[in-house]
């Protein structure tokens, strides 16, 4: 990708300019929005949310969607900003009292007195430079998953949701599904003993991986601000059917099948057996390149398929492995199932249009239980056993499941932070899930490592071709300092350069 190091954003405030703009708005934690001050009609903002939502389209149009049909109808978005603005006057139409913003600077410099907390729905590079500068200015945080693009980044807004003291969640709605309380119970009665092994698989990538960036230079769509989508990332021209949802599997901007639903599928073993950071990591993926020549190298994207391996110490002592797996590779099929029977749809969820979202599977020293994505239909194997099992429940259920992770985390906003418990919150669980996550992406980009070298081939005579020195080997992990121990070259996925013009985050 061509790289423009001098390229800053136009026709915006300066990262630097909006810091010093918004300091007053670090004064205070809970800023009261000036326009629920104004008479008879208005609610105490105790009692209602006001919320600027980064990001209108995809995801973004799902959290919105959530926030106004809250039960207690205490959220109302306030504010509006997206660098497209074809989603943007959708739910403007929607929304017609919001006000629109096309930079999200721009917004937090002039509103941050209007608003009370933020949700962001964006491209994946974007996210910790526009969640920490809301933090900052002491919002409350409503942030997609994954809930960074690098390993390091998600350090840094674990720290920073402590430090500002607010209320965070990822955008991982799973966590408050009723299956993860069920599996909990089913955990703590001892009906599968032992965990000692997890799978989790998807057959994401539904997007191009596994391709070299494309050569044609097509023009802008009018509707978007190129040049602020790309944030964060270093400038490249635009090119066909990036926006809005194949950006995924480049790695400047997204983080792979793995960065999609990583959160989704390892959150309920995370979770649930409260695993910390792994100790080693190893693995393999399928990419174009299958000889020593340099066609069908395209360290810019993801992989076709990959299947990884984590290992854990359980806080009891005892090692458990965790598999990721996507691209359409599966664990072994189990002998409890009818060879008629689609293993995917028995033990997670039924796929939608070709696209197998993920399961989970535990393996334990008694019995074995899966699960959908993000903890949802769990269900003990063989499938006989469901009909017979009552476990009690133990553990309270979130209102509306799914759907009350949105509701969730308005009414603990409300209530301030440290006053209610949130089911994904960035201390103790998001951020160490997300640094998870992103370190089997440290894992995938370290295949593509490349050395020149030369060699005397007895048939072809001297050749020259490339050496991967970060393929099929075990990379040791030092999670509470970030590093790999072994293996160097593997640091430099840790942490980016933001581009000039963008800032950067210090922990």
């Amino acid at each position: 990708m061509e790289e423009n190091k001098n390229e800053t954003p136009k026709n915006t405030i300066s990262r630097g300019d909006f810091i010093k703009k918004s300091a007053l708005a670090t004064a205070g934690f809970y800023i009261v929005p000036r326009f629920v001050l104004g008479g008879k009609g208005y609610t105490a903002p105790s009692d209602k949310l006001y919320i600027a939502a980064v990001g209108t389209g995809g995801e973004a149009e799902n959290d919105i969607h959530h926030y106004a049909t809250a039960p207690k109808k205490n959220a109302e978005i306030a504010f509006l900003c997206d660098v497209d603005e074809r989603p943007g006057m959708q739910r403007m139409k929607e929304f017609p009292k919001a006000k629109f913003y096309h930079d999200w600077r721009e917004m937090f410099d002039k509103e941050h007195k209007n608003f009370d907390a933020v949700t962001v729905a964006i491209p994946d590079h974007n996210h910790a430079i526009v969640g920490h500068s809301a933090m900052q200015m002491k919002k409350h945080l409503y942030l997609q998953k994954p809930l960074t693009h690098d390993i390091y980044e998600a350090r840094v807004l674990t720290e920073a949701a402590k430090k500002y003291q607010v209320v965070t969640q990822m955008g991982d709605q799973g966590a408050s599904c009723d299956g993860m309380r069920t599996m909990r119970e089913w955990f703590e009665a001892g009906l599968i003993g032992d965990i000692e092994k997890v799978y989790c698989w998807t057959d994401r990538p539904v997007w191009p991986q596994g391709i070299s960036w494309p050569a044609s230079k097509p023009p802008v769509p009018k509707e978007l601000k190129w040049d602020l989508w790309l944030g964060t990332a270093n400038y490249v021209d635009y090119i066909d059917n990036l926006v809005p949802f194949n950006w995924r599997g480049w790695w400047q901007f997204g983080t792979g099948a793995l960065g999609d639903m990583g959160c989704h599928i390892m959150g309920p073993p995370f979770k649930l057996l409260e695993l910390g950071y792994p100790t080693e990591i190893s693995g393999s993926a399928s990419t174009v390149y299958t000889g020593i020549f340099k066609e069908g190298v395209f360290p810019e994207s993801g992989p076709v398929s990959s299947s990884i391996k984590f290992n854990f110490t359980l806080k009891n002592g005892k090692l458990l492995d965790l598999y990721w797996m996507d691209g359409g590779i599966t664990p072994e099929r189990l002998a409890e199932l009818d060879p008629d029977v689609n293993m995917n749809e028995a033990l997670g969820d039924i796929p939608s249009e070709n696209d197998f979202e993920g399961c989970t599977l535990f393996i334990g020293t008694k019995g074995k239980v899966s699960c959908g994505w993000g903890g949802s239909h769990p269900r003990l194997l063989p499938l006989s056993l469901n009909k017979d099992v009552h476990v009690p429940e133990k553990y309270p259920r979130i209102e509306g499941g799914m759907d009350g992770h949105w509701w969730q985390w308005v009414d603990a906003a409300i209530a301030g932070y440290g006053k209610m418990e949130v089911d994904s919150p960035f201390e103790g669980y998001a951020g160490p899930l997300t640094e998870t996550v992103l370190l089997g992406n440290l894992l995938l980009r370290s295949f593509d490592i490349q050395e020149k070298i030369k060699r005397n081939d007895p048939v072809y005579g001297q050749m020259e071709g490339l050496k991967f020195s970060g393929r099929y080997t075990g990379l040791k992990w030092d999670g509470a300092n970030m590093r790999v121990t072994n293996y160097e070259p593997a640091n430099q996925f840790i942490r980016r350069t933001y581009r000039e013009g963008w800032g950067d985050l210090k922990l």
